[in-house]
């Protein structure tokens, strides 16, 4: 008997109506540099399973809400789970779900996790009007020499 893969979970309807209503680009590798690279801000919804991450859900509807009350408009891209992974060293997310804010192919910063939206709308402003900045630096574990292994 051979183990099945565990099929990739479907996108929360949520999500896709993130992309069908509001008008949000869905990335993948081949569009993901074009889109962040663009003039203009750009929020990235950095999306995961929302059965384990229920928040989700929650982002994908206040998002456009937050797009039309901030001080600036912004472009609005999902990253589905496999490229939102693959991202998010590069962009220094630790928690789900996450907005990563870019301007013309450089990083603002990140809204991570869900707030309050006093708190939401602030966060989103400062970065939306902030500088660019260096992205954060990669942290790639490291096993010490002799520790012993989790496999």
């Amino acid at each position: 008997m051979t183990a099945l893969a565990k099929p990739a979970p479907a996108e929360p309807p949520l999500v896709t109506r993130l992309v069908e209503q509001h008008g949000a680009a869905r990335l993948d590798d081949a569009t993901f540099e074009a889109f962040v690279a663009a003039p203009g801000e750009a929020a990235l919804f950095f999306t995961e399973d929302p059965v384990r991450f229920r928040e989700v859900t929650d982002v994908a509807v206040i998002l456009p809400e937050l797009a039309a009350a901030a001080v600036r408009r912004f472009r609005i891209a999902v990253l589905p789970p496999p490229l939102a992974n693959a991202k998010a060293a590069t962009y220094g997310v630790r928690r789900w779900p996450a907005l990563v804010f870019v301007r013309g192919g450089e990083w603002l910063g990140n809204v991570e996790g869900l707030r309050d939206w006093s708190e939401y709308l602030a966060a989103v402003n400062d970065l939306v009007e902030g500088e660019a900045r260096p992205l954060p630096a990669r942290v790639i574990p490291v096993a010490a020499a002799g520790a012993p292994s989790c496999a």
